[in-house]
């Protein structure tokens, strides 16, 4: 499983990347515009083995903000902020996570610091593997901002509802890992 998911997230992401590179650049620079900071954004995500990595991602937001899961509830998305996260575009440079080896392309989604480092248990089995741009979970749950957005309480919702179920999901990939399966998983996100 490994050395077939290295092989392949190594291999696509250095052919990919001379082509998302311009697109990178120049979302970079709409975002340095539109934000009035700097368009490439980092975080502290948890990563394999509860290592904290730096997760890069095109700004979307202005000011500063706290590492949640509540930043849809913020007035600070900017419009084109909007868009890009519709879209998932400001995801495209973890790109560079990948060719870091911090990241695979399908996998658990790296976590803001709270979450996959306090799992327990058998559940930390999880954490054997490198987090992922798109997976499972991320497909079941890819509207979640909006629906932790009309949560009254949105951290409660997620830490008793979402997460739980996150857990069972990447689990359940873990357990039925298999190539053709991470195939399907990538063709649906982009499908999307």
């Amino acid at each position: 499983m490994r050395i077939t998911k290295f092989l392949f997230d190594y291999l696509i992401a250095i052919l990919i990347f001379p082509l998302v590179f311009p697109v990178i650049i120049l979302l970079i620079i709409i975002s340095t515009i539109d934000t009035g900071e700097f368009g490439l954004f980092t975080q502290k995500r948890v990563g394999k083995e509860g290592k904290l990595f730096s997760i890069y991602k095109i700004r979307s937001m202005k000011g500063t903000y706290e590492s949640d899961i509540t930043t849809l509830t913020s007035h600070k998305i900017t419009t084109f902020g909007k868009i890009i996260r519709n879209y998932k575009l400001d995801e495209l440079p973890q790109i560079l996570n990948i060719l870091l080896n911090q990241m695979s392309f399908v996998g658990p989604r790296p976590d803001v610091v709270g979450y996959a480092d306090e799992l327990k248990g058998e559940d930390r089995i999880i954490l054997t593997l490198k987090p992922g741009i798109t997976g499972p979970a991320q497909l079941a749950y890819r509207n979640e901002e909006i629906l932790l957005s009309e949560q009254e309480n949105p951290i409660q919702y997620n830490d008793e509802t979402i997460w739980p179920d996150k857990v069972r999901i990447n689990l359940e990939y873990i357990s039925s890992w298999t190539f053709r399966g991470d195939l399907k998983y990538i063709w649906k996100t982009i499908k999307f």
